[in-house]
């Protein structure tokens, strides 16, 4: 319709109604959570080096700028029990990420069935420590530490040692099948504790039983 003001005609113009574009819903993939046990033996000695209290305050007063009192006599056998990972109700154990961290290296060896990515996010070892069944024994060793210095080190090792994992995984992204060849794959290639293959040692092998 045209209306006339002031000797000027205005035209109103229907504007088009604007277009809505339809919001597609966002689908959330279902979890498939499950959990499984896997039994792991070891096929090489498994060295601990578990963080002393000693060691800790030495750490801690260095950062807060405590006056260091010197280095104390070494104690063999005090280095070696706080060497070892001691669980609350007696025994010993060694902590659970270790595995994952080891099978998630292996991700590596496995070419492109599987990223690291996918893997730490599939499946998680429960608990902190898992409890190892051994009997830990006494070592000494020579070690480099900083500017070509020597050390001897106390610490204890397995020599004959297997554990128990608690896995929960999701399912739509691995299978049980997948994550013991991870582990195996893991035991031969990376390992766990000190001087390890990922670490050019050839301790801290396993294979899943």
């Amino acid at each position: 319709m045209a209306t006339k003001t002031n000797n000027r005609i205005n035209l109103d113009v229907e504007e088009a109604p604007e277009k809505v574009t339809p919001v597609k819903p966002i689908i959330v993939p279902k979890y498939d959570i499950r959990t499984t046990e896997v039994t792991i033996v070891g096929d090489a000695p498994l060295i601990c080096h578990a963080w002393s209290e000693k060691a800790k305050k030495m750490m801690l007063d260095k950062q807060m700028g405590v006056p260091n009192e010197g280095k104390e006599p070494k104690n063999p056998e005090k280095d070696f029990e706080d060497s070892l990972y001691h669980l609350p109700g007696g025994g010993y154990g060694f902590p659970s990420v270790a595995f994952k961290s080891a099978a998630v290296t292996a991700c590596t060896s496995m070419g492109k069935s599987i990223t690291k990515v996918a893997a730490r996010q599939a499946f998680h070892i429960v608990g902190d420590m898992v409890r190892i069944d051994g009997t830990p024994t006494p070592r000494e060793d020579m070690v480099r530490i900083g500017m070509g210095t020597a050390d001897i080190r106390y610490r204890g090792e397995f020599r004959t040692w297997s554990c128990k994992l608690m896995i929960r995984y999701n399912a739509r992204v691995l299978t049980v099948e997948q994550i013991v060849n991870l582990l195996n794959v893991a035991g031969f290639a990376v390992g766990v504790g000190e001087w390890r293959p990922e670490k050019d040692g050839m301790f801290g092998l396993f294979h899943v039983r």
